[in-house]
């Protein structure tokens, strides 16, 4: 694997960890997370890295197998430019539902 995609795949780890580490103190509950603006902005902002850094692994190598890629990216993009009708239910719905799967697939891509 290409020394950037590699560092690219740590990034969007190091991401996915921060986010839990919003949780430590807090329970991870669909409440406490829409009436925290802070927690809300810092889940954004790591997604948006973890969205900047798939763009760069396809652009690198389009054949990493990691499921919907290219709407992570896409996930990144509507995040910034569609910030006026992003809703917590979506943020919340990546957290929960999409961060854990691509968690598991960047630790066995980087054999973790």
């Amino acid at each position: 694997m290409d020394n950037r995609v590699e560092k690219y795949l740590e990034d969007i780890l190091i991401a996915i960890d921060e986010i839990d580490v919003f949780f430590e103190k807090l329970p991870k509950q669909y409440d406490e997370f829409c009436n925290n603006l802070l927690l809300r902005r810092g889940i954004e902002r790591n997604i948006e890295i973890i969205g900047e850094a798939m763009s760069r692994i396809l652009k690198s190598d389009s054949t990493l197998p990691i499921t919907n890629a290219r709407k992570i990216v896409d996930t990144r993009n509507y995040v910034i430019h569609g910030y006026d009708s992003l809703t917590a239910d979506i943020l919340w719905s990546i957290v929960v539902n999409h961060l854990p799967v691509l968690r598991k697939e960047v630790r066995e891509l980087l054999k973790l």
